[in-house]
């Protein structure tokens, strides 16, 4: 009976609160694209105030998707850290992961070139380092953070087999990670974000250690899931306060460095932002265990979202930024409508970037059939 439980919390195929945060994180991020484009039309001021809003709205993307995407890993997998299951790990997540960002990240330096961030290629090294580093668009960066977990995974699936029933042992990393955080973002706020080392060490918000905390989190609510959901459930109304008060901080912080504006000056490690983005993932967690007790009839459709939006993610960008220059050439021009062009652009962006993910990796998995089938065909001719 026991076994048979454990089988069930761990199933794969069962949604459950990461699905909500990559769901979530994907098509808020989506939502970040369109208003970045905005900001290059000349919005007038009373625009530039409801884009800053609304941006600020959504910026907890990139901590939502870290929480989700550890939350599950730790849920669903039994890896050990290096015994033998590393390496079919990792030969699993290149086909989910690298690969499409392999695929990806060349088809934005390739195409569109005028995407890339801080300084473009000039020759083959330079090329080499846009490719690797995050530049070749501006959500590439996270790319550069979110795989470095992915290699590092069976640490912290093995973190979380040490933390399983000790819980002392959590309340001593929760402390430690919270500690080294708080450092952490107040060596960023002071030396990086607009202070002496900001174009020297600019890379620093895509090393893994500046979303720790939402790894250590997103672990630690599924390893103390019993004491933990109810607290969430009860005291949702702190996560409610909190980033009410967060995201109206983080617009007067970003209002403060005048016009024209640049999200550039909103950065995630920042505490105003920190404490939204775990406000944001409280939220969505107590949403998602609501509608889990409820068995709603989204799960299905979430779960199903979930294991695309990586791949949506990825291609959002490109999407967006075509049908913005379809716009532009079609006289959508300036800030006349802005409003409706951005919800224009994200509806059809959104539907595109996932329509394509799908079909994408169905088109895929047949050409993978059809490559095995044919392998099968030949080596039994051989045979006869």
């Amino acid at each position: 009976m026991a076994e048979e439980k454990r089988l069930q919390l761990n199933d794969p195929n069962r949604t459950d609160i990461g699905d909500f945060l990559k769901v979530f994180a994907c098509t808020a991020v989506m939502l970040q694209t369109v208003l970045g484009f905005a900001l290059k039309v000349s919005p007038t001021l009373a625009q530039q105030n409801w884009l800053i809003a609304v941006y600020d709205l959504v910026k907890f993307t990139a901590p939502a998707f870290i929480f989700g995407i550890l939350y599950t890993t730790v849920r669903t997998t039994s890896l050990r850290t290096f015994h033998g299951e590393y390496l079919p790990y990792l030969q699993k997540q290149w086909v989910a992961l690298f690969s499409p960002t392999v695929w990806w990240t060349l088809a934005y330096l390739v195409l569109m070139p005028g995407l890339q961030q801080h300084t473009p290629f000039h020759n083959l090294i330079s090329f080499n380092w846009q490719f690797v580093n995050g530049n070749a668009a501006p959500h590439l960066w996270y790319n550069t953070m979110m795989l470095q977990f992915i290699v590092l995974m069976p640490l912290f699936v093995g973190l979380a087999k040490l933390l399983e029933g000790h819980t002392g042992r959590g309340i001593a990393v929760a402390l430690g990670t919270l500690m080294f955080y708080v450092w952490w973002v107040a060596i960023y706020d002071v030396e990086v974000f607009n202070g002496p080392r900001n174009q020297d060490w600019y890379l620093l918000d895509r090393v893994f250690p500046s979303f720790l905390l939402y790894a250590i989190g997103g672990i630690l609510l599924w390893s103390f899931r019993t004491q933990l959901e109810p607290l969430l459930a009860r005291w949702w109304w702190v996560f409610a306060i909190t980033f009410l008060w967060s995201w109206w901080r983080s617009n007067v912080e970003l209002e403060s460095f005048g016009t024209p504006v640049t999200f550039a000056n909103a950065p995630y490690l920042k505490p105003a932002g920190v404490i939204f983005s775990v406000s944001a993932i409280g939220l969505i967690a107590v949403l998602a265990l609501w509608l889990i007790k409820h068995q709603s009839r989204v799960l299905g459709v979430v779960h199903f979202l979930a294991i695309y939006a990586y791949r949506a993610f990825l291609g959002n960008v490109f999407w967006m930024n075509l049908l913005w220059q379809v716009e532009s050439f079609a006289g959508w021009n300036g800030a006349r409508a802005l409003g409706l062009r951005v919800t224009v652009t994200y509806i059809i962006g959104w539907i595109v970037s996932f329509g394509f993910a799908i079909e994408g990796h169905r088109l895929e998995e047949w050409i993978k059939s059809g490559t095995t089938r044919l392998s099968a065909k030949v080596r039994a001719t051989r045979t006869n």
